[in-house]
């Protein structure tokens, strides 16, 4: 049995949260593997012994979470355990957001949706919210977004108003963390660890496919990866 941990906290109107299980089980029948989601409030992870027994971690989309320190714990340990992750959305916010804090040693970095008047939000609104959009990514060559979709770009799908702050991206991801996918003005829509075996996170919310029948190629890499880990 492979346990994915869902961070995040459950609304069953999220059309993410609705497609998040039904896409890792439509991996799981073509790895044929037997795996177990389980969804994990960030408000009920106070330390990492609230993540013992899991495969990998998806932080999921819908924030702000109940608890931010929560997400930031379950990402944090997966990035220094070499848990497989994977974060969509806020998700993708959250694990820059937590390299930022840990990594690179801003303990001032903040998310401007929850600290508009903070001076180093490295999450701020987008210049075009992406509110239930559709649109291209283009991954970079030799990434392994670009390996695991075996493809230059993808139609990938969005709810989101905020992103990586322009301002702060060169810094962000000039040493391990590497922006990996971009829309067609060059904006940063993935970024992955090249010093983990599998930590990726996505603006887009490649989950949504499943919701139509198909089978997210990060959903089955993800799995993948918990399988070996």
């Amino acid at each position: 049995m492979t346990r994915i941990a869902l961070v995040g906290d459950f609304d069953p109107g999220v059309a993410a949260h609705q497609a998040i299980p039904l896409a890792l089980q439509l991996a799981a029948t073509e790895l044929d593997v037997t795996t177990q989601s389980v969804w994990l409030a960030t408000d009920s992870i106070h330390s990492t012994a609230d993540l013992a027994g899991f495969a990998a971690i998806w932080c999921v989309p819908a924030s702000p979470y109940r608890s931010m320190d929560g997400a930031l714990t379950a990402i944090r340990h997966a990035r220094e355990q070499g848990l497989p992750f994977l974060g969509s959305c806020g998700g993708f916010q959250h694990a820059i957001l937590e390299y930022a804090r840990h990594v690179l040693g801003w303990q001032d970095a903040e998310h401007g949706e929850t600290a508009p008047a903070a001076a180093r939000a490295v999450i701020a609104p987008l210049s075009c919210a992406l509110v239930e959009t559709r649109a291209e990514v283009r991954f970079a060559a030799g990434s392994q977004l670009a390996a695991i979709y075996g493809q230059a770009s993808a139609m990938e799908g969005y709810r989101c108003r905020y992103g990586l702050n322009p301002a702060f991206a060169s810094e962000l991801t000039s040493g391990p963390l590497q922006a990996t996918a971009f829309d067609e003005d060059g904006e940063v829509r993935a970024v992955e660890l090249n010093d983990h075996p599998f930590f990726i996170a996505t603006l887009f919310q490649s989950e949504r496919a499943a919701l139509q029948g198909q089978c997210p190629p990060l959903a089955r890499a993800l799995l993948q990866a918990a399988r070996h880990h």
